[in-house]
């Protein structure tokens, strides 16, 4: 089992207590390639560019750890919908479909990689949100949702439980679409329903239609973070996606004895942790 779990990163940064100098924090933009560094600085707020910028040295130091890359051979690139991707052939030698997600809110910014299966992540907060405000984007969103899941929301109790529900759904949505490569305004959101028991054994239906080679995972990180992991199979994901980064799809066989591997916990890093070594080619 050690074997097929090679290539599985779960990592999450919490940046609510990292507070880098002007002059730190600069050093640390400069070890991105210069193609990255306009997507950390363009930001105003200062929590914005720590949330950008350790998005960016996250998924450095995996594909350094996990495949053994030096840091200025690394080159990560995005398809059109937004999903990073590795751009080199080095990875196919190790892994069949290596692929892995970012996500980041609030205080948390993390990471989720696979060897095999799709995978996507979604981090969602609601921090940033006063309550009026947390109000009217349930009235503005409620359309993206079933019946069923607009049902559990709505029933979930004050507005703060009600938010909370919608934060558990849209997570696991984003995470789904994020898996997929798609991007939000190429799918309906309301095809796709999730069923769960106390938030365990979740299941995705698409089109009214069990979809069977996916499993979720949503995590309580806090109580105003929220994080979803969606791991499946390749058959329908994004042209653009599949072009940059999946190779090939796995028999039904293969599936099934990969498929109920667990899920592993989130480990946490430090941005210290993340920083390459003199040594590492950077």
């Amino acid at each position: 089992m050690r074997k097929k779990m090679e290539g599985v990163r779960r990592w999450l940064v919490d940046i609510s207590s990292w507070d880098p100098s002007p002059g730190e924090f600069s050093s640390l933009v400069s070890l991105l390639p210069p193609c990255e560094r306009p997507s950390v600085n363009k930001f105003i707020t200062l929590d914005d560019r720590k949330r950008a910028l350790v998005s960016r040295l996250l998924q450095y130091s995996l594909v350094h750890e996990v495949l053994d890359i030096p840091y200025n051979e690394i080159i990560i690139k995005r398809t059109i919908e937004g999903k990073p991707y590795l751009n080199t052939c080095r990875q196919s030698n190790r892994y069949l479909n290596f692929n892995f997600n970012v996500s980041h809110s609030g205080n948390f910014v993390g990471i989720v990689s696979e060897p095999v299966f799709l995978v996507g992540l979604d981090i969602v907060s609601d921090a940033d949100f006063k309550h009026q405000a947390k109000l009217n984007l349930l009235n503005g969103l409620s359309s993206h949702f079933t019946y069923l899941e607009w049902k559990n929301i709505i029933s979930a109790g004050n507005s703060n439980l009600m938010f909370a529900e919608f934060c558990r759904y849209w997570s696991l949505k984003e995470a789904y679409m994020k898996a997929l490569g798609a991007g939000l305004g190429g799918f309906q959101l309301n095809r796709v329903e999730f069923h769960h028991t106390s938030w365990r054994n979740i299941s995705v239906h698409v089109d009214g239609k069990e979809s069977s080679y996916w499993k979720f995972w949503l995590f309580e990180l806090d109580e105003k973070h929220w994080a979803s992991i969606a791991r499946g199979g390749a058959g329908k994901v994004a042209a653009s996606f599949m072009s940059s980064s999946i190779h090939e799809d796995l028999e039904a066989e293969e599936y099934s004895s990969m498929f109920a591997l667990p899920n592993p916990q989130f480990i946490f890093r430090s941005v210290d942790q993340l920083i390459p070594a003199t040594d590492s080619g950077n």
